[in-house]
């Protein structure tokens, strides 16, 4: 490591944040992210880095994507954040756009700047439409960390600002079991159940066959609104333009964020139905963002939809994730003992390891391999490993060499050089 490396690292404990800083040096990610292009990162000192993190699938169409560059300094000659009062050609242009794009019967777009400011406006619309209070959510899952979304998800993150539900107001059940989800809704006091279409801070477990259109079909007995989160699994990772359209889900409200802005501007968009969205009739200064739909990253964002709804682009998608997967099934045939399981759709992916905190050696070596991945905070058994949907085939088998590297390194790491094929992990500790 470098000596202007290690300065600055030590001004970032100093001067940022101390905890995060030395945690990714505990665990021997020394990463301090310099130039960046395509899928790739390169560190201060010049390390080359695949990206399959995405930042939660924000570099989609990969890291300063040429197209995205052009419209965004194109725009800056005539346009700037914009003022959010006011009716605004871009700002329209995109709600239009998004429309059109969305589920049946999603009408509005109102805007935040990032996911959870997204969510906070999914929730209050959905208790002015309801008048209730109570919002249903995922056994460890993640929404965002502001006010209203952090309650959503783990108490790891609402406890430490004093942030737990304590009047009953927010509810959580188990991923997968109806049972739980009807035991939750029959009162009829929800307004809402909040879903991310796969849960990707709980490491992708995928949906049950028939689990999430059951959800739906219990909100609309028990008289809720379902609200999707499609942060981390919209804009074609699934396959699909919308991880709903995978499962036949149509939404009261959808929540989009990360990926819409391209990497390139802040913006997050909660679309609603026109009977969640009635408060935007009954006071529409009911939500006020500065950054919220700035006209800059409206114009990225209108950019991406079209990127995004090209007819080759799906093809692609099938393609790659067809690929991808075909290589991670040879490499967990070479390693069944250690790479357990594969949750996958699309290129949405979490890779199972045999240990507690399995992903966790596995992010090291392939860092170490020249591949950028992360464990899954809320499981770290799982990897989070999401390739962009404009990854090559070159590229893919490149990536796949090293990963193959990775798991074998990660796997004596774990269960110790002299470690049989099949045995079962020790439980070493990382």
């Amino acid at each position: 490591m470098s000596q202007a490396k290690l300065e600055f690292l030590e001004a970032s404990k100093t001067y940022w944040n101390p905890d995060k800083t030395a945690f990714w040096q505990d665990a021997g990610v020394d990463l301090v992210i310099d130039r960046r292009e395509d899928y790739f990162l390169y560190d201060m000192d010049g390390r080359r880095l695949i990206d399959v993190h995405l930042n939660g699938g924000t570099y989609n169409l990969g890291h300063r994507n040429a197209e995205l560059i052009e419209v965004l300094n194109t725009g800056a000659q005539r346009f700037d954040m914009g003022n959010h009062h006011f009716p605004a050609l871009a700002r329209t242009a995109l709600a239009e756009a998004l429309a059109a794009c969305t589920p049946e019967g999603l009408q509005y777009t109102a805007y935040g700047a990032g996911g959870a400011e997204a969510v906070e406006l999914a929730i209050k619309s959905a208790r002015n439409a309801m008048q209730k209070r109570k919002i249903v959510s995922i056994v460890k899952a993640y929404h965002g960390h502001s006010g209203l979304a952090v309650k959503t998800g783990d108490e790891r993150f609402s406890k430490i600002f004093l942030s737990e539900d304590t009047l009953g107001e927010f509810v959580q059940v188990p991923f997968n079991d109806l049972n739980a989800m009807e035991d939750a809704l029959k009162g009829r006091d929800a307004a809402a159940v909040i879903m991310e279409t796969i849960p990707a801070t709980y490491g992708f477990p995928m949906p049950h066959e028939g689990y999430l259109p059951a959800v739906k079909q219990l909100c609309e007995r028990y008289d809720a609104l379902y609200i999707a989160d499609e942060v981390q699994t919209g804009l074609m990772r699934t396959g699909k333009m919308w991880g709903v359209d995978t499962y036949g889900i149509t939404p009261d409200i959808m929540v989009i964020g990360k990926g819409i802005t391209g990497g390139m501007y802040p913006i997050s968009c909660c679309v609603v139905s026109e009977r969640a969205g009635q408060w935007l009739k009954q006071d529409g200064f009911g939500h006020i963002s500065t950054a919220g739909g700035a006209e800059l990253g409206c114009i990225v964002a209108l950019k991406v939809l079209e990127i995004t709804q090209r007819p080759e682009i799906a093809s692609m998608v099938r393609y790659i994730s067809d690929y991808i997967r075909a290589g991670l099934d040879e490499i967990q045939a070479l390693y069944p003992d250690f790479f357990i399981g594969i949750r996958q759709s699309g290129v949405v992916m979490g890779l199972e390891f045999n240990h507690p905190e399995g992903a966790k050696p596995v992010m090291r070596r392939l860092y170490e391999n020249g591949v950028w991945a992360i464990f899954s905070t809320l499981d770290p058994r799982v990897l989070q490993f999401k390739p962009g949907i404009l990854m090559t085939q070159s590229l893919s088998e490149d990536l796949l060499r090293r990963v193959e590297t990775a798991i074998g390194l990660a796997r004596q790491d774990v269960m110790g050089p002299g470690a049989k094929m099949g045995a079962k992990s020790g439980g070493t500790a990382w």
